[in-house]
């Protein structure tokens, strides 16, 4: 009887683990932000620990504080914008603003390229009746702690009439304000002016038909716009001042009260939001920017999710790594194997 030689089975050894590290390298290489990248701040999904915020209705995601988003409550809290550590959950600052009226109905946040925040006071509990709503706006501040700022304020009127809305977006890249009417027949997006004056009053003017938006935001870049109601979400190309096309369907998370999304700094995950004491942002991955003449059918509740053909997250990566490791120690079996015989 022949006794095995050790260099013999060190050899097989040796091959079997070069062949799986090879395998493995060359699966993650090929995998969209590689399995074992570190998550960019603020791109995981987080719960709202503050019990003060309860009607939590728009969130912006800070520049300068990473893994910070700012929101704010939707009506009868007063002239308020917190800033929640998405690591925890926790309130790090919250901001008092001045040189305003009394907030009516708050609905929307959102980061102009000039560092300032826009609140939009534009929500209309009356149904399309108030006159005129405002937006405030103040410097993002650069050290997080509770303060006190005197913000401007800025009165809107439509050019074809009063309505409600809830969705108010900065375009990162032209500084422009745009507002999204809530209507169930035919919403409208809204174009301001180019610059916001805090004479006189601001005429929004219709630029396009939206579906029934309770928010929405621009892609970091400003090439894509993505809008949300409670039941669905779809991201526009970004074209001549204008959204193109119907846009893409987004998996957005069943969240009841939906009330709220924006792009995490880096452009790679939705965080979308709702309504409700303790209640969760959930991080959806953005995707590539749709075609403009792409089209799916708006999802149902409870609808179906992602093909199976096409996994995606952290699962569908999990999926592929884990065949490719099969396949490598079922190979190296065969060889070890081979090499006793």
């Amino acid at each position: 009887m022949r006794m095995p030689l050790p260099s013999a089975a060190g050899t097989a050894v040796a091959a079997a683990v070069a062949v799986a590290s090879a395998a493995l390298a060359a699966a993650l290489a090929v995998l969209p932000g590689a399995a074992l990248a570190a998550e960019a701040p603020g791109s995981s999904s987080f719960t709202i620990s503050d019990p003060r915020i309860k009607e939590s209705s728009g969130l912006a995601a800070s520049r300068i504080h990473p893994g910070v988003y700012w929101t704010h409550n939707d009506s009868d809290d007063g002239p308020y914008v917190y800033a929640v550590d998405s690591a925890t959950g926790r309130t790090v600052a919250r901001v008092t603003l001045t040189g305003i009226g009394k907030p009516r109905d708050v609905e929307a946040i959102s980061l102009g390229p000039d560092g300032q925040l826009y609140v939009g006071d534009i929500g209309d509990n009356r149904n399309g009746t108030w006159e005129h709503v405002w937006i405030y706006r103040f410097p993002e501040p650069k050290q997080l702690g509770d303060v006190t700022v005197k913000a401007a304020q800025f009165t809107v009127r439509y050019a074809d009439g009063p309505r409600n809305a809830e969705a108010l977006m900065v375009h990162p890249v032209t500084g422009r304000v745009y507002i999204a009417s809530k209507d169930e027949n035919k919403g409208g997006l809204y174009e301001g002016p180019a610059e916001l004056s805090a004479d006189g009053s601001n005429v929004f003017r219709r630029v396009a038909d939206v579906p029934w938006v309770t928010d929405g935001a621009f892609s970091p870049d400003g090439n894509r716009l993505t809008l949300r109601g409670y039941f669905w979400a779809r991201t526009y190309p970004w074209k001549n001042g204008g959204p193109e096309g119907e846009g893409e369907r987004v998996e957005a998370p069943w969240q009841g009260q939906a009330e709220s999304v924006t792009y995490t700094p880096d452009g790679s995950t939705l965080m979308f939001g709702a309504e409700g004491q303790g209640s969760r942002v959930i991080a959806v991955p953005a995707g590539a920017a749709p075609t403009a003449g792409a089209s799916a059918a708006p999802p149902a509740p409870g609808g179906p999710g992602p093909s199976a053909a096409e996994p995606t997250g952290s699962f569908g990566k999990g999926a592929v790594v884990l065949a490719v490791g099969l396949v490598v120690v079922f190979a190296a079996k065969r060889l070890l194997g081979r090499r006793r015989n």
